[in-house]
């Protein structure tokens, strides 16, 4: 079994963009500045988790979770 990946979308402080934070990504946390960059940073999570289960929640300016995404692994092991 593997295990669940957990993301966080929440925005910057300084207000120019999103961060995406989660420990499955290799760095801790990505940055997304785009006029997209909630579906931008949603996508990158959906992808990279795309063999794991996942759930992505998304945050607002208070903390508060405003959407939640939950996506089972499509690739299995044969």
């Amino acid at each position: 079994m593997q295990p669940t990946h957990i993301y966080e979308v929440r925005p910057r402080k300084d207000h120019r963009g999103v961060n995406l934070i989660s420990d499955a990504l290799p760095f801790g946390a990505l940055w997304y500045g785009e006029p997209d960059a909630i579906t931008n940073a949603i996508g990158y999570a959906k992808f990279y988790s795309r063999s794991h289960d996942a759930v992505i929640r998304v945050y607002d300016d208070a903390g508060n979770v405003i959407d939640t995404h939950e996506q089972a692994g499509e690739f299995k092991e044969w």
